[in-house]
């Protein structure tokens, strides 16, 4: 083991851009790539400064995660929704309320609605696969990356594989030209990723720091064509659950990374100089706001059934009265859903969501006749009130 962390190498090979490039990516003959460094088994040791920060992390999440679970199907819904939305607006993907209500329940919505969904359904099966497990692999990688991607109009015949192309950040469409950063050629990939894993199923360095600097590494091996960076956000929550940080829920690490993207993204890039320290307290920063931000929004979601019954006054035992609790949980849905919650046939349960309509609880998200769905828009809302108070409040060292 070693006590500093490495540079990452570089070797300039031949390039030949494909299709009909502008000139000045025909005139580009030679790439500069990255080739990161075997990590399995160096060690990393935290400034002072950042083992304080480590430790706060460490209890502001396994707190968080003990406040969700009172309530542990809603709350752990809603910061997960928050972790995928987050994560997915740091990759430029977008969608509006209504339309991201849509594709939750699998009604017509925008390629980035459907595509946040999926996100949200990636993160999950990466937690739950190393909550089951007790491991990172690769194998749960590469299905989370399916899920992913695979509805994806070009990268999706790549889904769940890793690439066996040549892949860069920024730069030109054609060619790696000016690009940011050149990951390592695609027959170096499968030996790094597996170097990673090991690191991955390490118990012998501080939690968020594993999380952090494997996030890094995977960033920097950019093992897939697309999808990267959501992947490997949600590696750190699937760190924190293997290690047994958390139990219930994901912490929205990303909702404070949207707070200010060009930092994230200029540590995430100084790693590969060798420089972890700020990544590692930069994340524990991250996790540790996100935290405190999430329990304002847990207090806010625990108001909210009551302020529905204020402003619904339902009927004693009648279906809106028993609709309304369920709604955290499950704050877009169907007629069908609705009826099963309520204990009532489907038929008998549309004057309750007609009412609850009326009374401001819930609004009509699908308006056909067939495919209507509601939703309870204070819970989606939350979601942006939280990533609000994340810019808003953010700490020093992440401005």
């Amino acid at each position: 083991m070693t006590d500093f962390w490495p540079a990452h190498g570089s070797k300039t090979m031949p390039w030949k851009s494909s299709g009909r490039p502008p000139r000045e990516d025909r005139d580009f003959t030679e790439v500069v790539v990255s080739l990161p460094p075997q990590i399995s088994d160096l060690w990393y040791s935290p400034s002072r400064e950042t083992i304080v920060a480590l430790e706060e992390a460490a209890v502001g999440v396994a707190s968080l995660d003990v406040t969700a679970s009172s309530r542990m199907a809603a709350i752990s819904g809603f910061l997960l929704r928050s972790e995928a939305v987050s994560s997915s607006k740091i990759e430029h993907v977008n969608a509006n309320r209504e339309d991201y209500a849509r594709a939750m329940v699998g009604l017509k919505a925008s390629a980035n609605a459907r595509s946040m969904v999926a996100a949200a359904d990636a993160v999950q099966a990466m937690i739950n696969a190393a909550g089951h497990t007790g491991e990172i692999l690769l194998k749960d990688l590469l299905a989370a990356h399916h899920t992913l991607m695979k509805d994806d109009p070009v990268d999706g015949p790549h889904a769940g594989k890793v690439r066996d192309v040549q892949n860069w950040i920024g730069g030109s469409d054609y060619s790696p030209r000016g690009a940011i950063h050149v990951p390592p050629p695609p027959e170096l990939v499968p030996d790094l990723m597996a170097d990673l894993m090991v690191f991955c199923n390490r118990k012998d360095i501080p939690i968020m720091a594993q999380a952090a600097i494997a996030h890094a590494q995977f960033e920097s091996i950019h093992p897939f064509t697309d999808g990267n960076g959501r992947i490997g956000r949600a590696l750190i929550g699937a760190i924190s659950r293997r290690r047994g940080l958390t139990k219930n829920t994901v912490t929205p690490i990303a909702s404070a990374m949207v707070a200010n993207v060009d930092m994230y993204f200029s540590l995430v890039n100084n790693y590969r100089t060798g420089d972890v320290d700020p990544f590692v307290l930069y994340l524990a920063q991250s996790a540790l706001h996100a935290s405190d931000a999430a329990r304002e929004s847990v207090s806010a979601l625990d108001a909210l059934p009551a302020q529905w019954v204020e402003m619904a006054k339902p009927r004693k035992g009648s279906a809106d009265e028993k609709i309304i609790p369920w709604l955290l949980e499950r704050p877009v849905f169907e007629a069908h859903s609705a009826a099963y919650a309520a204990g009532v046939a489907e038929k008998s349960v549309y004057g309750a969501l007609e009412r609850l309509t009326e009374a401001g609880v819930i609004s009509l998200v699908g308006t056909s006749q067939r495919h209507r769905a509601w939703a309870a828009t204070e819970v989606l809302d939350e979601v942006d009130r939280l990533n609000k108070r994340l810019a808003e409040n953010a700490p020093a060292a992440a401005k």
